[in-house]
């Protein structure tokens, strides 16, 4: 986690229900549509979505990255079918392979689709990719045949309907921005991406040599980080994608005057070089059933056999049954006090017990609480919390321990042992830690195999295949002098 957010039990819930459904022209297509908004209502649901997006996933910080992609989508945006639409682009401080984007023309990459491209081409046509999902208003479309409601809390990892009410409204945002898109969009925004990047100068059959790169991937462990699923799982292969591409290709390198058409590999690996790849231990990392925190200096132990999961927005641990929940977060009170009081008061909780404490040292307020409800079926339920706020650096960390009240005295250990031993973060070791990198060698060698320059450049062996794969070579791939490959480093 990185932000600083106040507690809230407030969702998103977006009522587009309300809105007035009609009919409307598909500026792709030209075909009439249902609709349930208007350009504008979709222009303002963007602007809605987006500091959610940034606030949730953070911003990387790559500012010559960032106006490539924001001078390519901007020239695509005004060759494309809705030229007067202004379009956003972002790139998130995430590690998984993704791009995406929301109604009103705000695009989003992250760090680990980037660190992926080999060459502008691919960018360019991924980028191509997302700009005709917006031009053609699929994710308009999903909002339109989307129920909007609330979502429970880690997209229904907790078991207990009531834990739902302590999910920040993040969470429900990113229910919605993730909807898988149907085939026939695919195909659709596959066709956009080879006209628009062919319609600037990019040869748009590198979209298709990712699109298989992202074959290799599935299966991996890049499923998913921090809410954020990989690629190909919100955008499902229409069938025979990679010929298809290739075929629109042709069609429009056949109508359109230019000869030659960019890849421009180095540039966009010189580019890309000593970017983050994967997980960031710097935002927080689990090592021997111990969450540290480099950069904000804290460290607390996590229940064993509890799965943590680790956004910029919060920290949640749940156990196996999925029965119960810890949740951790940081407000800018600066008073434990003030943000105690607070959080009984918004969340309407019913104070059973509060006291000051010392944890570690540091001032703290402990409470317990509790909420009655009514289940599904009507039936009362009691939601029982144990909460910890924290006084450390002029912010206050939150911990929220809860359950069914009568799950709660055989989870209290649990919770307690996490709560109880927050610290702060003294180890060097785990202080100064840092991420991995990409960075890119020019190869010296007259000829030499992939595997022969990871044997050289100390690639450890357990990793071949991986970053064979970041290359999109195989490692008996023969390199030549001034060829530029990817490594890592620190």
């Amino acid at each position: 986690m990185k932000t600083i957010k106040t507690f809230s039990a407030i969702l998103l819930t977006v009522s587009l229900m309300l809105l007035i459904p009609s009919c409307a022209v598909n500026p792709v297509t030209g075909k009439k549509q249902l609709m349930f908004m208007t350009e504008e209502q979709e222009i303002a649901l963007g602007a809605q979505y987006d500091p959610t997006v940034i606030s949730t996933f953070g911003l990387y910080e790559d500012e010559k990255l960032l106006n490539f992609i924001t001078e390519k989508g901007t020239e695509i945006g005004k060759i494309s079918h809705r030229p007067n639409l202004q379009f956003h682009f972002r790139i998130l401080d995430s590690p998984v392979v993704n791009a995406f984007a929301v109604p009103g023309g705000y695009v989003y990459f992250t760090r680990g689709i980037l660190a992926q491209f080999n060459n502008e081409a691919e960018l360019l046509g991924v980028l191509g990719h997302e700009i005709g999902h917006v031009t053609a208003r699929h994710s308009a479309q999903q909002q339109t045949r989307q129920q909007l409601g609330q979502f429970a809390l880690a997209a229904g990892m907790i078991a207990v309907p009531e834990v739902a009410q302590f999910a920040g409204e993040a969470t429900a945002a990113m229910e919605l921005l993730f909807l898988s898109f149907s085939r026939d969009n695919e195909r659709e925004a596959d066709r956009l991406g080879v006209e628009y990047s062919s319609k600037i100068g990019y040869d748009a059959r590198k979209m298709a040599d990712f699109f298989t790169v992202l074959d290799k991937m599935q299966g991996g462990d890049e499923g998913s980080s921090a809410g954020v699923p990989i690629w190909m799982s919100t955008h499902p292969d229409p069938g025979d994608r990679t010929v298809a591409v290739n075929q629109k290709t042709a069609e429009w390198q056949a109508q359109l005057p230019q000869q030659n058409y960019a890849v421009n590999s180095n540039e966009y690996l010189k580019m890309i070089d000593g970017i983050v790849y994967g997980e960031n231990p710097r935002h927080g990392f689990v090592e021997n059933n111990m969450f540290y925190h480099p950069d904000l200096a804290f460290q607390f132990p996590i229940p064993k056999s509890w799965t943590l999961i680790n956004s910029p927005l919060q920290v949640q641990i749940v156990p196996e049954n999925k029965d119960a929940a810890i949740i951790f977060e940081l407000s800018q009170e600066k008073s434990a006090e003030a943000i105690a009081q607070k959080t009984i008061s918004d969340l309407q909780l019913t104070l059973i017990e509060k006291n000051n404490v010392k944890v570690n040292g540091l001032n703290a307020v402990a409470t317990v609480s509790q909420q009655v409800s009514q289940n599904n079926s009507g039936q009362e339920q009691v939601l029982k919390i144990l909460s910890y706020f924290i006084e450390k650096d002029a912010v206050v960390y939150t911990f929220h321990g809860l359950c069914l009240d009568k799950n709660f005295n055989g989870y209290l250990p649990a919770f307690e042992s996490t709560m109880k031993n927050f610290a702060r973060l003294t180890n060097a070791s785990k202080l100064n830690i840092q991420p991995d990198r990409i960075k890119v060698i020019s190869i010296n060698s007259a000829s030499v195999s992939l595997k022969d320059a990871f044997d050289y450049y100390k690639v450890p062996q357990d990793r071949y295949e991986e970053i064979a794969l970041l290359n999109n070579r195989e490692l008996s791939d023969v390199l030549r002098r001034g060829d530029l490959i990817k490594i890592l480093a620190k």
